[in-house]
């Protein structure tokens, strides 16, 4: 894998303001698992030359005597010449030496310290956390030299006990980074990076099956299309996204099951499910706190989205699942694993499924849920501005009810007196509104005019992977149109980290 580093702008501005800062500086950073988060942390600071940078990662399952052993170790080649010191029995031991470690160290030269799976060291009784509190306020913070840089990929963990820490790390944290995957742009860059160039088609369809991800894009080879890599990954015997699944959650999470379940339930729900809709089919939650800390760790982790639909705020949040990977396994991996464990399927197979109903239907929900992972572009393309409120709206009639529901994909409440609704569609070429499909819209907006009640104009534009034919229809009822063309630039320019 290439080892330049792609994208990040953002990440890399709040870096090196760290690096140059003249005062103590302590940085946590979190973001699911493979996006990235330890590879960012040593590319950028191990390029210092006149740095010392330290680097411990804690070992998933290990037990205290096994972390503190990996940690002394690290410890032995940062400060040592790689000779590892005497071990402590205990985390207070293990810092103290770290201490003095790093009061031999000359003092122009600045000290990185990076704490990599930190939930991971903090195993059961270990006092890891009142440790890390007791050296960072009593001597740590003292230096200006000292720059400490904490990581998990388990960010409800980080956010929990660290960035919102109720005990003697309240308010120490000076920056926190939330380390995202790639954008579609970002995604593009780093395949042509590793010397893929691959066309937008061709990225997006990567995109839909495993996200802006860096470890999965590295998987990604030569010569081969977007169904042929992906029919590699994911349904061949040992592919790499086959038992992806289990090891992400188990990892992210001491008890998976729970989280699991909320996933599956909240994924058959194309257009996003309440608490109450989660709570009637699942086995083990009721409405209440336990169910919403649960949401909230995984919303933390970057795997489903709250939002609340328009005109229904009293009905609260709705949550949809925006995570690629697992959407494409629940759908297509997940029934068929125990053959792919067996055996690996024939080759054309996740091409010819392309042409099924079942993906048509799966790739338009993919699309709408990349289309909202990418609403700054989608803004900028139609000219809506920035103040301008996403939401989605459903409306379904009661029952015996002879009225017409209505889904609009997305729509945008805008200030000026406008709400511009837009209609999302996924196809191989250009979308043709026909006579029937101009209806159909015509009569959406209708029932959006009479059941949103709202008073505002309203106008309609199209999110089309390959944009509209040219037609009658399409220019009296489109005021815009959004490309995959468009999707492809990139707003992560801003720098976003507190």
């Amino acid at each position: 894998m290439n080892t330049t580093l792609i994208g990040r702008k953002a990440e890399q501005d709040t870096f090196h303001s760290v690096y140059t800062s003249k005062r103590p500086e302590f940085v946590a950073i979190y973001g699911r698992r493979r996006v990235g988060k330890t590879f960012l942390v040593r590319q950028f600071f191990s390029a210092f030359s006149d740095a010392l940078f330290f680097n411990s990662t804690g070992m998933k399952d290990g037990t205290l005597e096994e972390q503190i052993a990996h940690f002394t170790e690290a410890m032995g080649s940062a400060f040592f010449g790689g000779v590892t010191p005497r071990g402590g029995a205990n985390w207070p031991k293990t810092f103290e030496t770290l201490t003095k470690a790093i009061q031999g160290v000359p003092k122009p030269k600045k000290i990185v310290l990076f704490f990599d799976e930190l939930p991971w060291m903090a195993t059961k009784n270990s006092r890891l956390l009142q440790s890390l509190d007791y050296y960072w306020n009593h001597h740590w913070s003292n230096d200006t030299r000292v720059k400490l840089i904490v990581c998990g990929s388990s960010a409800s963990w980080i956010v929990k006990k660290i960035i919102n820490s109720k005990g003697g790390l309240h308010n120490r944290v000076t920056r926190r980074i939330e380390l995202k995957p790639f954008d579609l742009a970002e995604t593009a860059e780093f395949l042509a990076v590793q010397g893929l160039r691959l066309n937008h088609a061709q990225v997006v369809q990567l995109y839909m099956a495993m996200g802006g991800i860096p470890f999965y894009l590295a998987a990604v080879t030569k010569g081969n299309s977007a169904a042929q890599t992906i029919e590699k990954i994911a349904f061949t015997r040992n592919g790499l996204l086959l038992d992806e699944f289990a090891n992400l959650f188990s990892s992210l999470f001491a008890k998976a099951a729970p989280y699991v379940e909320l996933i599956r339930i909240i994924a058959k729900a194309r257009y996003g499910a309440a608490v109450e809709d989660i709570v009637r089919q699942s086995r083990r939650f009721s409405k209440g706190g336990r169910i919403a800390e649960k949401l909230e760790d995984l919303v933390r982790a970057g795997f489903i989205l709250p939002f609340k639909p328009y005109k229904r705020a009293k009905k609260g949040v709705y949550y949809r699942v925006i995570d690629e990977y697992s959407l494409f396994y629940l759908a297509w991996i997940e029934p068929i694993r125990e053959t792919l464990q067996e055996q690996s399927l024939e080759a054309g197979y996740w091409q010819g499924l392309q042409q099924s109903a079942s993906w048509h239907a799966w790739s338009g929900c993919a699309f709408e849920a990349l289309c909202f992972k990418h609403l700054s572009p989608i803004r900028r393309k139609l000219e809506i501005p920035p103040t301008a409120i996403a939401h989605s709206w459903r409306y379904v009639p009661p029952k015996r009810s002879k009225d017409q529901g209505a889904q609009i994909d997305l729509l945008f409440d805008r200030r000026d007196g406008v709400i511009t609704l837009c209609e999302i569609k996924y196809s191989s070429g250009p979308f043709v509104i026909d006579k029937e499909c101009a209806r159909q819209l015509k009569e959406k907006q209708r029932i959006f005019a009479t059941r949103a009640r709202s008073r505002k104009q309203l106008a309609l534009a199209m999110v089309a992977a390959n944009g509209v034919a040219d037609s009658l229809y399409a220019e009296e009822l489109t005021g815009g149109v959004a490309t995959l063309e468009d999707l492809f630039v990139s707003p992560r320019a801003v720098h976003k980290a507190a």
